[in-house]
């Protein structure tokens, strides 16, 4: 009785695998991800280790691919942040498997930049070429005063103290108040914005209205 040899299961195919990642995106939330680059950074995972499908592999191929990106590619750490997104996407959209904890990756380093800093007569010079008053004090509590744009936006009459040269800023960086400096010279553009809002509020009182909108009902 003859007995017909064993066929060893074939292997899955690469290609199967770039396929079903193609049509993973437009499933996804993630849909509108960079898909050509994602899919360029999944087959050069692949092929950098000799054309397996990717569900053969796992912690060790992917710690080594990004691995080699750094130190032998050199590329940016952006560029190696890129890459292990398409590849978390990779096993987790597409064979639903989870990768673990990479921490035997080697990290691309980014690069140390020295910032550009304007002098101090450059930056009047900046502020002179602002001809709205209300934009130019703005520019000016950003330089002068250190706040970032949003909290110069929000700016309240009542946490301006121009007798001690100081702001109140509220709800700043991680949801804290601060208390900073009003330069000496933006207090006279203070005085003249402060009493031209008072005027108004004044007229809009004479109208019948006067309310305003307080963000997050502060009082």
């Amino acid at each position: 009785m003859s007995t017909m040899p064993a066929v060893a299961p074939t292997p899955p195919k690469p290609l199967a695998c770039l396929i079903a990642c193609a049509t993973a995106f437009g499933s996804s939330i993630t849909a509108f991800a960079p898909k050509p680059l994602y899919l360029g950074w999944m087959r050069r995972f692949i092929c950098f280790h000799g054309k397996r499908h990717p569900a053969t592999m796992g912690k060790p191929e992917v710690e080594a691919f990004l691995s080699m990106l750094a130190s032998e590619r050199n590329v940016s750490a952006s560029t190696q942040t890129q890459a292990l997104s398409a590849l978390l996407f990779l096993y987790k959209e597409v064979l639903e498997s989870e990768l673990p904890w990479l921490d035997d990756v080697v990290r691309a380093k980014k690069p140390v930049r020295l910032p550009t800093v304007l002098d101090r007569h450059d930056t009047e010079r900046l502020l002179a070429q602002i001809a709205d008053p209300e934009m130019q004090l703005i520019a000016s509590l950003l330089y002068g005063a250190g706040l970032r744009l949003l909290e110069a936006l929000r700016l309240r009459v009542k946490d301006v103290d121009l007798r001690r040269g100081e702001l109140l800023v509220r709800d700043g960086k991680g949801g804290k108040d601060r208390v900073t400096m009003l330069p000496q010279k933006l207090i006279s553009p203070m005085q003249t914005k402060i009493a031209w809002r008072r005027a108004v509020h004044e007229a809009d009182l004479a109208a019948g209205r006067g309310d305003v909108w307080l963000p997050n009902a502060l009082g």
